[in-house]
């Protein structure tokens, strides 16, 4: 297909849910994207939308060919200003609690001879699209995303706000099989130790071992017990104080087990469970979205780092490509992660005062939570 094809974009009402699959999937076979961009994803989480949501389907077409599709949710939000603005949301809805479900690797799925393009006029049209007080709010995107984005902001005369920054590491498996293959001989002389000497302490229990959740009822009573591990842990904080997690998650557990794309692994010692791994595996890269791990007062028993890092050979040996940890800072991710691709929370819009106040908000609170980030790495 010419890569000067006309493209054109339209915001359209969402259709039927079995019709968008048949849509959906037809063009995802057509497109190179991350699996928070699969139909999997996409259409559970449309299954589980919250009441007040407002999908719509953003549609790219050339020559009555269907080249890009995402969806768009528009929420009205008060701020300072004394009306209700429109927020539009690339593939979330603006509900707080529900967006807790944290989509990574945001984009628009894109005809891959003709992403870029499609992409640009998606977001051209989208800004255009805004009116005086609405924003355009894209969640968890990667650099060339948002690189995409300002461009077309700048061109569109509009502002962009990065509202929070962060950065997901990852092991890329090229760079270890490049060194030999053996993951643990990568690893830093201290973080060696500690693997070697919690898992001296682990096998006193009993054998070490690593199991993979084959079918959907074990891998749900696996998800039951990574739940109360990850509760236990966290409280009210824990991503499952929200209903709607576990119920989404139970939807997403059961249709993707089947086909290898949900994995859920369990490490025990002797036959006591020590961690429990919910990871995505999507075009051999593997997500760890989500855990749970039995912590001691001994601190030398190291449950995630020895999950992660038998997870991690387990999926080398599967010819895998990588292991992501997604975004967000834990100990165990910058002493097992070889490689990392910064991931930004981005809100483009018109300037005006209600604007100003909420960045230099976000300001502040970025600084706070640097320096709190920065005191717990050197903690760790």
């Amino acid at each position: 297909m010419p890569q000067d094809a006309v493209i054109d974009v339209t915001v359209e009402a969402l259709p039927d849910i079995a019709r968008l699959e048949a849509i959906w999937k037809e063009l995802e076979a057509r497109a190179t994207h991350s699996f928070y961009l699969s139909w999997l994803w996409i259409g559970t989480w449309l299954r589980h939308l919250p009441g007040g949501a407002q999908p719509h389907i953003l549609v790219a077409r050339t020559s009555s060919r269907i080249v890009g599709l995402a969806i768009i949710c528009r929420r009205s939000t008060w701020s300072f200003g004394p009306h209700a603005r429109a927020r539009w949301l690339l593939n979330e809805t603006g509900d707080v609690r529900f967006d807790r479900l944290f989509i990574e690797y945001n984009n628009i799925l894109a005809e891959r001879s003709l992403a870029d393009a499609t992409r640009v006029a998606c977001l051209e049209a989208l800004a255009q699209h805004l009116r005086y007080s609405d924003q355009l709010v894209l969640s968890g995107i990667d650099p060339d995303f948002e690189l995409a984005a300002c461009r077309t902001a700048g061109r569109a005369g509009l502002l962009t706000d990065v509202r929070a920054d962060d950065t997901a590491r990852w092991i890329d498996f090229a760079e270890v099989r490049r060194k030999g293959g053996n993951f643990r001989a990568t690893l830093g002389r201290n973080t060696r130790q500690a693997v070697s000497r919690a898992m001296r302490l682990y096998t006193e229990r009993g054998p070490i071992a690593f199991q993979t959740m084959e079918g959907t009822l074990e891998a749900l009573a696996a998800f039951d017990l990574l739940a109360e591990l990850h509760q236990a842990r966290w409280g009210r904080k824990g991503a499952f104080a929200n209903p709607s997690f576990r119920r989404f998650h139970e939807d997403l557990i059961a249709l993707g087990v089947p086909t290898g794309t949900v994995r859920i692994s369990r490490t025990l010692a002797g036959d006591q469970t020590i961690g429990i791994l919910y990871n995505f595996v999507h075009d051999g890269r593997v997500y760890n979205y989500q855990s749970g791990f039995l912590f001691e007062r001994d601190g030398r028993l190291k449950p995630g780092l020895i999950s992660h890092v038998l997870a991690i050979e387990d999926s080398i040996g599967r010819g895998e490509c990588s292991y992501d940890f997604l975004a967000g800072f834990s100990g165990h991710k910058s002493h097992l992660a070889n490689a990392e691709h910064p991931m930004k929370w981005i809100a483009i819009g018109r300037d005006g005062p209600e604007r100003r106040i909420e960045a230099k908000l976000r300001g502040a609170k970025r600084v706070l939570g640097t320096i709190a980030a920065n005191m717990k790495e050197a903690m760790a």
